[in-house]
């Protein structure tokens, strides 16, 4: 794990009255569902070193779709709310970090393609994790205490924890997409209205969470999406210069 997230994981507990013991249940049963994890030397050659995009579902992932299409080749790590509208628009995952409450037929669809699912477990997506049986490629994550087939490697929510993901394997440049942090949720996200206040405080923490990263991390970090500390804003017309 990265050095610190035990003492962030303890504030996730007590901030948003998680039940740790349960966390641990669902990286149990996640752990005996995915019998065959794609290595982990596979993801680190997909990362590191590279240029990696980082898309997650917010408001302006609208403006992104048409600059993403120019980037064939550049490694696209997805939050799960982002698949279906970038399948949509011809735009294929590469990596997808879900906790399986994205759209189901697009994760299913995605999941016989050779994108690998990052499969997160925790207490509240138990009766979910039966649909890691439909991924052809896939490692599983928990938040809590990482063992056997389960790894950690930080973060809270999809997006930030694709985030997490790529500094781990030591990416040259992380760049974000439709990652915004206002007050504001995406039309893509699947949030109903009656968890919109949790979804915002939720986002809240993710955003706390990689402007700590962003003190830890070797990444060189961009966002095209709202401000984050510690992430240099850029525009779309300059992609072209930092992606290399």
């Amino acid at each position: 794990m990265i050095s610190g997230w035990s003492k962030k994981y303890s504030e996730i507990i007590n901030e948003f009255k998680f039940n740790e013991m349960q966390d641990t249940e669902s990286a149990i049963i996640l752990d005996s569902i995915l019998r065959k994890p794609v290595s982990l030397k596979k993801i680190k050659e997909m990362i590191q070193g590279k240029s990696v995009f980082v898309i997650g579902a917010g408001p302006s992932l609208s403006l992104a779709i048409p600059v993403l299409k120019n980037f064939k080749k550049t490694i696209k790590i997805v939050a799960d709310s982002a698949v279906k509208v970038l399948v949509e628009n011809g735009i294929n995952p590469d990596i997808v970090v879900t906790d399986l409450d994205g759209d189901e037929k697009s994760l299913i669809k995605v999941g016989k393609t050779d994108s690998i699912f990052v499969v997160h477990a925790h207490g509240d997506n138990i009766a979910k994790l039966c649909l890691a049986e439909n991924f052809k490629n896939y490692i599983g994550t928990t938040q809590s205490r990482p063992f056997k087939k389960i790894q950690n490697f930080g973060g809270f929510t999809d997006g930030d924890r694709a985030v997490f993901l790529a500094s781990h394997f030591n990416a040259k440049k992380i760049v974000l997409f439709g990652m915004d942090f206002e007050d504001r949720i995406g039309k893509y996200s699947q949030t109903k209205i009656v968890e919109k206040k949790t979804k915002l405080k939720k986002l809240k923490k993710a955003k706390s969470l990689l402007e700590w990263l962003a003190k830890k991390t070797r990444s060189q970090l961009f966002t095209t999406s709202s401000t984050i500390q510690g992430f240099e804003k850029i525009s779309y017309d300059k992609l072209n210069i930092i992606i290399t």
